[in-house]
């Protein structure tokens, strides 16, 4: 019978699904890795850090940063919802806030991408009010509700290192390394893109993915 490409991608697939099974978390990544399988259907790295406008992202769910109204704000909320039209706002009203840390999702009604995952990031406050775990849970449930929501594509932007001020290196630490874990042991979520929105940002998580890689490969 002849192969064709939607063979291939089922059988990669597949086969990435059981490594990670069998190997458990670190060590299933570790070996996909070495297999060259640490890529998704299109051919792309399961994790990108690039520049860009989140707004503008092709994927199935993209990632608020909100705050705990979730009826809009400045930064990348308001972009969100400008981008998105006064529906998200309306559905917004209707899920009635969100707390920091957790994460609830809409539509994405104008937005290319399907769905909106609305998550608030910790305000920093030196370290004191357990900021890291809530940042850390941020992206955690952001990624959790995708999977629930059979979203193969997730786009975050920056938590909390705004008008929220956590530091961004010890911010771009907890979520590389928060992603990375999650995606070690979780093969549903076949792409995280992570969009900055200026050279700085995008810096300071490359070299946070450069540290983890050097110690994880």
């Amino acid at each position: 019978m002849p192969i064709n490409e939607e063979m291939v991608v089922s059988y990669v697939s597949a086969l990435r699904k059981v490594i990670l099974k069998e190997n458990g978390g670190e060590t299933g990544r570790l070996r996909l890795n070495r297999l060259g399988l640490n890529i998704n259907k299109e051919g792309d790295k399961m994790f990108r850090i690039v520049l860009g406008d989140i707004t503008k992202e092709t994927v199935d769910a993209i990632v608020n940063a909100a705050n705990t109204s979730l009826l809009g704000g400045g930064g990348v909320d308001g972009a969100i919802h400008r981008a998105a039209g006064p529906e998200l706002l309306a559905e917004c009203r209707t899920i009635h806030g969100c707390k920091t840390g957790q994460a609830k999702i809409t539509k994405g009604y104008r937005l290319p991408a399907k769905y909106v995952i609305h998550t608030p990031g910790p305000i920093w406050n030196g370290g004191t009010r357990d900021e890291e775990r809530l940042l850390r849970n941020c992206y955690e449930n952001c990624l959790r509700l995708a999977a629930e929501n059979d979203c193969q594509s997730v786009a975050f932007p920056s938590i909390s290192t705004g008008v929220y001020r956590f530091p961004l290196n010890r911010a771009a630490e907890i979520a590389i390394r928060t992603i990375e874990e999650y995606l070690s042991t979780h093969a549903e979520i076949e792409q995280v893109s992570m969009i900055c929105f200026d050279g700085t940002t995008l810096s300071a998580y490359q070299n946070a993915l450069s540290e983890w890689e050097a110690n994880h490969v």
